[in-house]
């Protein structure tokens, strides 16, 4: 057997060294337009940084992993073609902010159908919106010369967590196969269990019809952020009535019915998928007429929104209502720790706002590069998704400064703000920073990760997210 998968991205490359690794007699390639990006997935330094990715690829790289740009020769062999694609939010036109823009993933199917000789399955792991697998369906059919060559549509959402995808991979809650309800597609279902039935032991492997599977991703992301942006809109009141939300979120979250996870207030959330699937989720509501549903999900991206504009005014406001040209240093631009990834980080947003505002920003993160920093504060909204983004212009900024040690950017600082959860923020010597920092020295814990008690011993004013406010932070009117 031999499988292909078009995309060589976050889902793509991990997915598929995961199969290879445990599937030793399946041929996997995986083919992407973009050179620079297979020359990297061929050499020692990967596109994308994932805890425990590098040895898997490593162990089967050369063995029955291959990564090309030959798109033709692969799919047209392949028996099952996974397609994972950008499918990002268009930004023009029709549905712009909400529509999911399915450009890439038609060019997919036309690729898959051009070039198939034999009959194949072809199986979505992009989040798409619900009822793409028809209008793909649709392409493949009229696009393949050869009557005899048949395609069945599978969809197979992905389930990752940035920063455990491996874990995620080789030991996951569910794998989630939906075809069509007819032999054809039921056989279809059944190749593509017995492929993770290698590592997955099969009560985890469920399946349901195509729509059902397009539409549990999308809903599975909404609840996600729908448990952070409430946990978010109960931090602002806390905040206001001197209520602690780790110990609200500590309370409900013993409660078997609500479970512990997803429950730290912070900055907002971010990620490649929250925000663009709870979009999306409304677009198709509102399309099917459903405008009260569509409203209800908004409100999830409204309040993440509100949340980061409400960090930006409480740092402007505790700093005597101006910013303007005090050096203020943020930790952590990836959008959580362990991992690379700053797509959709709230530290963007958190960012700009500052600088509109007139302040100089000086960013530390321990994974993200410099180029991608500016890059992603230069870029207008949801340019990211683009697949060419990589290669795009990186813009030097006046106000934005980035530095490769943590110290760098607290000397003369008047703030720090945490940004992101990364670990080793806890283990620096706060002290030494205080006494290189204008006074007063702030910091501004957007994560709620740092020993608050003792950074006021140190001598520094804490606005700590969610937690009863520091005096000096309090309003005398």
């Amino acid at each position: 057997m031999k499988i292909a998968c078009i995309g060589a991205g976050y889902v793509g490359g991990p997915t598929m060294a995961m199969v290879a690794l445990k599937c030793p007699e399946i041929e996997v390639v995986v083919v992407d337009i973009n050179e620079e990006r297979i020359k990297a997935w061929n050499s020692d330094k990967l596109p994308i940084y994932e805890p425990g990715l590098f040895e898997v690829v490593k162990e089967c790289r050369g063995r029955n992993l291959f990564f090309s740009t030959d798109t033709k020769k692969h799919v047209g062999e392949a028996d099952i073609v996974f397609v994972s694609v950008n499918t990002p939010t268009k930004t023009h036109g029709i549905g712009a902010g909400k529509a999911a823009d399915l450009t890439y993933w038609e060019g997919a199917a036309r690729l898959i159908a051009s070039v198939s000789t034999s009959s194949k399955i072809v199986v979505e792991k992009s989040t798409v919106p619900v009822k793409t697998a028809e209008a793909i369906g649709k392409v493949l059919k009229r696009n393949c010369q050869d009557p005899n060559v048949q395609f069945e549509i599978l969809s197979n959402p992905e389930f990752l967590a940035e920063g455990t995808a491996m874990e995620d991979l080789r030991n996951p809650d569910r794998v989630l196969v939906g075809g069509a309800d007819t032999e054809s597609g039921r056989k279809a279902i059944e190749t593509l269990a017995s492929v993770y039935a290698h590592w997955i032991p099969r009560e985890r492997i469920l399946t349901a019809n195509l729509w059902s599977a397009e539409l549990a991703k999308l809903t599975a992301n909404a609840f996600l952020a729908q448990r952070i942006s409430s946990i978010n809109a109960i931090s602002a009141l806390c905040e206001a009535t001197g209520a602690d939300v780790s110990q609200v979120a500590h309370a409900i979250g013993t409660d078997s019915r609500i479970g512990p996870k997803f429950l730290n207030a912070s900055v907002g959330f971010g990620g490649s998928c929250f925000q663009k699937d709870i979009l999306n989720l409304c677009y198709v509501c509102e399309s099917v007429g459903l405008k009260e549903v569509a409203e209800y999900w908004y409100q999830v991206v409204s309040m993440n929104d509100y949340q980061k504009q409400r960090f930006v005014e409480r740092v402007i406001s505790a700093m005597f209502n101006t910013v303007s040209q005090k050096k203020i240093a943020i930790y952590g631009f990836a959008f959580k720790k362990d991992t690379g990834d700053t797509r959709e980080t709230p530290a963007i947003d958190v960012c700009k706002g500052l600088i509109r505002d007139g302040a100089k920003v000086c960013v530390y993160d321990p994974e993200v590069t410099p180029e991608q920093i500016f890059r992603d504060l230069s870029a207008p909204k949801f340019e990211w998704d683009r697949p060419n983004y990589s290669r795009s212009q990186s813009h030097m900024l006046e106000n934005v400064q980035v530095v490769s040690d943590p110290a760098a950017a607290a000397e003369g600082a008047h703030a720090i703000c945490i940004l992101t959860e990364w670990d080793e923020f806890k283990t620096y010597d706060y002290q030494a920073m205080y006494d290189k920092m204008t006074k007063p020295a702030f910091i501004f814990d957007g994560r709620n990760t740092l020993d608050h008690v003792k950074l006021r011993e140190i001598g520094f004013i804490v606005y700590a997210l969610g937690k009863p406010l520091d005096p000096f932070l309090v309003k005398g009117y």
